[in-house]
């Protein structure tokens, strides 16, 4: 299996999770994300996904001047965003209980043992 296909499933929700601990931008967002396990996650890759977050109105946008060069656009939650993030979390840990009760449930290992 690709892994690529599992992340892009969860990755605007790990978003979304990272700006509603505050307001952020761009390279601190990569930073969290690979401080946690996401090294791969590239700018190419994390840009086109706050710009959709942006367009669907889960996250709002701001340009600010940095004290290190260029402008630095700072991304913040909306209520949409906080909504759609609390029915995530609620969908993802029914989810994934279920998904590893049948990859990893009791039934499964008595049944490894028997082989």
């Amino acid at each position: 299996m690709e892994e690529s296909q599992l992340l892009r499933g969860v990755l605007e929700q790990c978003v979304l999770a990272i700006v509603a601990r505050g307001e952020t931008y761009g390279y601190e967002i990569l930073t969290r994300l690979s401080d946690n396990g996401f090294e791969n996650i590239l700018e190419g890759t994390l840009y086109p996904v706050l710009t959709r977050l942006n367009k669907r109105g889960l996250l709002s946008c701001r340009t600010v001047k940095s004290p290190y060069g260029p402008l630095r656009k700072l991304y913040a939650m909306t209520p949409a965003g906080e909504e759609e993030l609390k029915t995530f979390r609620t969908f993802y840990r029914g989810f994934t209980a279920s998904t590893e009760k049948i990859l990893f449930g009791e039934d499964d290992h008595e049944k490894d043992a028997d082989l």
